[in-house]
């Protein structure tokens, strides 16, 4: 089986040291590239070395020169547009897993799958895309008198909130009620706030020390409260979602591709 390239972008962060690991022992893939933006202290360095590991004799560079079957970057908004286009002018399948994207991000994607497959997903573990079910059954079947809460936890060192999976919930809930994503959220409460309104649906995101990701979401009504809760407890579950996507991607058309789309085989 020929090995599948892949280029990491964002190979300094924590995601992309954790690609870097999972991918060097995989015999599925061969990392063809490390990637990083201009001005990073690690440009030049051995991709291997720098992550940890034994040398991959693969040096880390802000350009993609060698070819590849998928490029899988965990970077910021802007990362994602520069990588987007660059996969659609180049024929190369993108596994992104970028969150915080506004509508001009988005339809930056939407026009890269126009021309390559893309899959996109605020979180590509086998647990979250299967609580995203579950919430979806849970809201259709509990009506507007059940009140929902989304609550999620992540490290102190994550800049957008809330979190991409939070809003991923959120908008599951509110396409299982036929609700306006536009018009139910309440970010946080603070001050006289009044009583809880008809259709609100609570958003709250706590910063903690170095924790992984966790999302909970409560649904509560008179006299019972049902929660469905995920915890992260390493990152391996994202970087391993993320190449079960690289693999998944080859040969697939055009179009733009969710992690519902790669769990369904």
């Amino acid at each position: 089986m020929t090995p599948v390239r892949i280029a990491i972008v964002g190979c300094t962060g924590r995601m992309g040291k954790t690609l870097l690991r999972l991918a060097s022992d995989d015999p599925v893939f061969q990392v063809s590239a490390a990637l990083t933006v201009a001005g990073d202290p690690a440009l030049g360095k051995d991709a291997g070395v720098f992550a940890g590991l034994d040398s991959l004799n693969i040096p880390i560079t802000e350009r993609c020169e060698v070819p590849c079957d998928v490029v899988i970057e965990f970077t910021l908004p802007a990362g994602c547009r520069v990588w987007a286009e660059w996969c659609g002018d180049n024929g190369v399948a993108l596994v992104s897993g970028t969150t915080g994207l506004g509508e001009t991000d988005r339809a930056v994607l939407h026009a890269a799958a126009e021309r390559v497959p893309v899959v996109w997903a605020p979180n590509m573990s086998v647990g979250i895309n299967l609580l995203l079910q579950l919430v979806s059954e849970a809201a259709e079947r509990l009506d507007e008198n059940w009140d929902v809460e989304i609550c999620e936890t992540h490290h102190k060192q994550k800049i957008d909130a809330p979190s991409g999976t939070a809003r991923a919930l959120y908008e599951t809930v509110c396409a299982a009620r036929g609700q306006d994503p536009l018009d139910a959220a309440t970010y946080g409460r603070y001050g006289q706030c009044g009583p809880r309104p008809p259709g609100e649906i609570g958003i709250h995101a706590l910063r903690l020390g170095s924790n992984i990701g966790e999302h909970e979401v409560h649904f509560a009504a008179g006299g019972e409260t049902l929660t469905l809760r995920h915890r992260a407890q390493s990152r391996d579950i994202f970087a391993a979602g993320a190449l079960r996507a690289a693999r998944w991607i080859i040969g697939r058309e055009p179009g733009l591709y969710h992690m519902r789309d790669v769990l369904a085989g």
